[in-house]
C-alpha cells in the first residue's frame, strides 16, 4: 500500500486530503504542520510520497524538500501550490520536487497525482509548467549552465520533447521509436546530466537553451 505524508499548516486542508486519499486506498503515514516536522517524519516513517505545501511557517516546503533530497530518502515530494504561478515553484523544482499540483484540483486529480508520483513518474499542472518557464526565462539564476555535450543526438531530441511537456507515448510517436526505447533514452539523459527526475529534465531543457520560451509541442 502506498504511504503518504501530509504537510500543510492548515489542519482543515490536511483533513480533507486525508479523507480523499484514504478512500482511494492510500495509507496516511503522518501529518506535519511545518517543514521541519515534515522532514523529521519523512526520516522516521519513510513514506512513499510527501504531499508538501509550498508555504508553511518556520521551515517552508522548499527547504523541507531540499533536506529530504539531501538525506537520500526515497520519499518523493508532490508540491502543493495555491496559484498556478507561485514565485517559489522554480526553487521547489530545483530542490527536488517530483511534481506540482494546484490546491484546488479535484479529488480525482489529486489521487491520480499521488499515484503517478509514487510510481516514479513526474507530474505538474500544464499551467504551472508554462508560467514557471516564462517566469524563469525572464529571470534566469546567475551562474547556472547546463551542458549537453555528453548526450547523443537522439538523447538531445528526447530531452527537447521532454522540455516541451511531451509524454513518453508522444515522444515515441514523434520519433517513431518504441515506448521502451524512449524510457531508456530518458533514463540515460537523467544519468548523464545528473538529474533526479523528469521535472528536473524540463528545467535543464530550458536552462540549456534547447527549448525556447513559448515553445509548444
Amino acid at each position: 500500500m502506498t504511504t503518504v505524508l501530509l504537510a500543510d499548516d492548515q489542519e482543515l486542508v490536511r483533513t480533507g486530503f486525508r479523507l480523499i486519499l484514504e478512500l482511494a486506498g492510500f495509507e496516511i503515514a503522518g501529518e506535519a504542520a511545518d517543514g521541519a516536522a515534515a522532514v523529521e517524519l519523512a526520516r522516521r516513517l519513510q513514506p512513499d510520497v510527501a504531499l508538501m505545501d509550498v508555504r508553511m511557517p518556520d521551515m517552508d516546503g522548499i527547504e523541507a524538500t531540499r533536506r529530504i533530497g539531501l538525506a537520500g530518502l526515497r520519499t518523493r515530494v508532490l508540491m502543493l501550490t495555491t496559484f498556478d504561478l507561485d514565485e517559489h515553484v522554480y526553487d521547489a523544482l530545483r530542490a527536488g520536487a517530483s511534481g506540482f499540483l494546484l490546491k484546488d484540483a479535484g479529488r480525482e486529480r489529486l489521487v491520480d497525482a499521488v499515484r503517478t508520483v509514487a510510481a516514479g513518474e513526474s507530474l505538474f499542472a500544464p499551467s504551472v509548467l508554462q508560467r514557471l518557464v516564462d517566469h524563469y526565462v525572464a529571470r534566469p539564476p546567475a551562474g547556472r549552465a547546463v551542458g549537453l555535450e555528453g548526450l547523443s543526438e537522439r538523447e538531445v531530441e528526447v530531452l527537447r520533447l521532454v522540455g516541451r511537456g511531451c509524454s513518453n507515448a508522444e515522444i515515441a510517436e514523434a520519433l517513431i521509436i518504441s515506448h521502451a526505447t524512449v524510457k531508456t533514452h530518458v533514463r540515460n539523459v537523467l544519468a548523464k546530466l545528473g538529474l533526479r527526475d523528469r521535472v528536473q529534465a524540463v528545467v535543464a531543457a530550458y536552462e540549456s537553451g534547447l527549448v525556447a520560451p513559448g515553445a509548444r509541442r
